[in-house]
């Protein structure tokens, strides 16, 4: 597996983080105990299944491998496995952090390494 996982997450949200120098999670990773990502394959599905046509959004990457063992690959409903971690971020594993605009036709619009 890619050694670099996504998090969506709302563009307030994020900057009291970088202001705060961790992140504890958003809303539902607070209410499920740890932060959900997603893999460069998954976070499209993802965009579209729980931020549809929203805007103000950050598409964080961050590097796994940097994580330890408070990375936690676990089946979702679907049995798909997702990256689920179980403790704060250290904004020291953030590999880039970008704007998650949305394109023409209110789809999100993802950097080129984030495949089709």
């Amino acid at each position: 597996m890619s050694s670099i996982i996504y998090k969506i997450v709302a563009r307030d949200i994020w900057n009291r983080a970088l202001e705060k120098g961790t992140f504890e999670g958003a809303e539902i990773d607070l209410e499920d105990g740890f932060i959900h990502f997603s893999t460069a394959a998954q976070v499209r599905k993802t965009a579209a299944r729980f931020f549809a046509g929203r805007d103000g959004l950050c598409l964080v990457a961050v590097d796994a491998d940097s994580l330890g063992d408070d990375l936690k690959w676990e089946p979702a409903s679907n049995g798909i496995l997702f990256p689920h971690l179980y403790g704060p971020l250290p904004l020291s594993a953030v590999v880039s952090q970008d704007e998650l605009l949305l394109g023409p036709s209110g789809a999100h619009r993802f950097p080129s390494e984030i495949p089709v």
